[in-house]
């Protein structure tokens, strides 16, 4: 048994254990103090120096850096420390561009808040000249980079590093001259960046934000003309209610279906239903190669991020993806095939809209292997967070709607398909049918928690298919996948299939979804109401669906048939381009 440690903050003993840092102390206690630069699941950087405390005995020192030790007193806010707060952030607001009533993160942004916070009323230092303002850079399909709002944190360098593997952001030059950018000052749209949004979701300011397509939309739902129909991702219902004051993980998507209404969209769906349909296709694909031992292991192909990773970085292994198309592309292409069908339409009057955590989605509806006749089947992508603003901008009081159900037929879905969220959720889903499917027999258990869990990033488990051992393995992070794939060049790889998610932690923690960077168990909280909804749910295997079985029946004849590759499969290409190994 360890002795207890205990410190002092502000005359308060405070007990503390594996804690890095004294933030996460003070943290811990219910207290704060202001970062920009401090983001738990990232290295300390210890840049912006906001986070200062007074030690007795030793001063200013920042607590991000400082490691927690017993018997230490320590001071939150003296003179000293607010002082230290409010000249970092008038330095920081002289270099900045302050429009901020038109910027994207107003009303959500750290540095107007503590501005207003610390009270900073006026500043003492000169403004930047205007002439060194740079331009903005919207080369992106999914992100918008203003270097004129960065504060040079450093969190977006980290995470694409960190997590990643990537870095496609750093820094450059040196003194005032230092920007955040990518390599050369290339445009963010022509080096090889996923689109993840991991750097736009760790921002504290407005330098990165969401590409938005919120004007378009509302184009098109006002358009007496249009037909507008929506899906939503499993991921999205546990995160939305968070804009409006709800708690992270609850479950709102008879709320989401009710105010998708309200702002007139026509027709409401829901992805689950492509998620249990993905999981026909792809499980039935994978018994296909356990069979003929080809092109093993598998690689799920649901996350945009981890398929342009591939395309870009390893495209001698692409055989090793899924053809499967994600549940959103997947659903997009039904809807664009049977809406104009069943309602009477052209194609050209119908637009089909997807509420997405992930900022990589407005990529993969660009995709030209995507299209049809020139069109995306997804003609636009909303974020959490889009869908969040028009909601407020409607007028609608989300939290006292009465929920509805989604239309149907694609409205329906199991336990399966919701657990797609949450990284591990595509491989349990896939298991829970591929067992049975060879078997013949079901799981007698369908929670396979052993592939659950929102911190470890690597996850194996060893099924027995009677008899035949079937190894899983489940990573979030495009870090943790390069790992894999060294393994499986290597030649010593044990799993069969492997299930990347780019975000940490799965779609729970897309780049589209409300910030969390402070806490980092709210994607795990996020998680947990999927795994809830999963449990609650009586119908809990994919192949079980009613209304998938039927779609099989009168339209796609089987899985893997024909006529399903023709409209729920799509291939990949190399798509090396110029990126920072073509700098000489």
């Amino acid at each position: 048994m360890t002795d207890k440690k205990t410190l002092f903050i502000d005359g308060r003993e405070v007990e503390f254990t594996d804690e890095p840092n004294l933030l996460e102390v003070i943290r811990k206690a219910g207290m704060n103090v202001p970062t920009f630069c401090y983001r738990p699941d990232l290295t300390t950087f210890g840049a912006c120096r906001m986070c200062v405390v007074e030690i007795e005995g030793r001063g200013i020192q920042s607590s991000c850096t400082m490691p927690p030790e017993a018997g230490l007193k320590v001071h939150l806010n003296t003179d000293r420390t607010r002082r230290i707060r409010k000249t970092v952030l008038e330095l920081l607001l002289a270099s900045h561009d302050k429009e901020c009533l038109t910027c994207e993160k107003s009303g959500n942004c750290e540095l107007q808040r503590y501005a207003e916070e610390y009270g900073i009323r006026s500043i003492r230092y000169p403004d930047k000249p205007v002439e060194e303002y740079l331009p903005i850079d919207d080369s992106s399909p999914s992100i918008v980079r203003d270097p004129n709002k960065c504060i040079l944190c450093g969190a977006c360098v980290r995470a694409c590093s960190e997590l990643q593997g990537h870095a496609v952001l750093g820094f450059a030059n040196r003194g005032s001259k230092t920007v955040v950018q990518p390599m050369n000052g290339r445009p963010l749209g022509q080096v090889d960046c996923v689109n993840c949004g991991q750097c736009v979701a760790v921002c504290p300011t407005g330098a990165l934000t969401i590409k938005s397509d919120i004007e378009n939309v509302w184009k098109d739902i006002t358009n007496k003309d249009k037909k507008v129909v929506v899906q939503m991702a499993p991921a999205t219902r546990v995160a939305l209610g968070e804009m409006f004051g709800l708690q992270p993980g609850e479950n709102t998507i008879k709320l989401m279906n009710a105010a998708l209404r309200k702002i007139g969209f026509d027709l409401v769906f829901d992805t689950n239903f492509s998620a249990d349909l993905t999981i026909m296709e792809e499980a039935s694909e994978f018994l296909e190669r356990l069979k003929s031992g080809q092109n093993l292991p598998l690689f799920t192909s649901c996350c945009p991020g981890w398929v342009k990773y591939m395309e870009d970085q390893h495209p001698d292994m692409l055989h090793h993806l899924s053809s499967c198309k994600s549940p959103m592309s997947m659903l997009s292409s039904v809807l664009v095939e049977l809406v104009p069908k069943y309602w009477n339409l052209d194609r050209k009057d119908l637009t089909v809209v997807a509420i997405m955590p992930c900022t990589g989605k407005k990529y993969e509806c660009k995709r030209p292997e995507l299209s049809h006749d020139g069109r995306p089947d997804t003609d636009y992508v909303l974020t959490t967070q889009e869908l969040g603003r028009m909601i407020k901008e409607a007028g609608i009081n989300f939290n006292t709607l009465e929920g509805e159900d989604a239309d149907n037929p694609f409205g329906e879905y199991s336990g399966a398909a919701t657990i797609f969220g949450a990284s591990g959720g595509v491989a349990e889903a896939a298991a829970r049918t591929a067992y049975e499917f060879v078997t013949g027999e079901p799981l007698a258990d369908v929670n396979i928690t052993p592939l659950r869990g929102t911190s470890n990033r690597c996850r194996d488990i060893e099924l027995d298919l009677k008899g035949t051992k079937l190894v899983i393995r489940v990573v979030s992070t495009l870090k943790e996948a390069e790992k894999s794939i060294q393994e499986i060049k290597a030649g010593t790889a044990p799993f069969q299939l492997l299930e990347v998610m780019a975000c940490p932690g799965g779609c729970v923690n897309g780049g589209g979804q409300p910030t969390s960077c402070d806490d980092s168990s709210v994607k795990g909280e996020r998680a947990e109401g999927l795994y809830k909804e999963d449990a609650e749910l009586g119908l809990r295997k994919s192949h079980m669906n009613q209304s998938i079985q039927k779609l099989y029946n009168e339209y796609l004849e089987h899985p893997n048939s024909h006529k399903a590759h023709e409209i729920l499969h799509t291939i990949y290409k190399d798509k090396f381009a110029g990126s920072y190994k073509d700098i000489k």
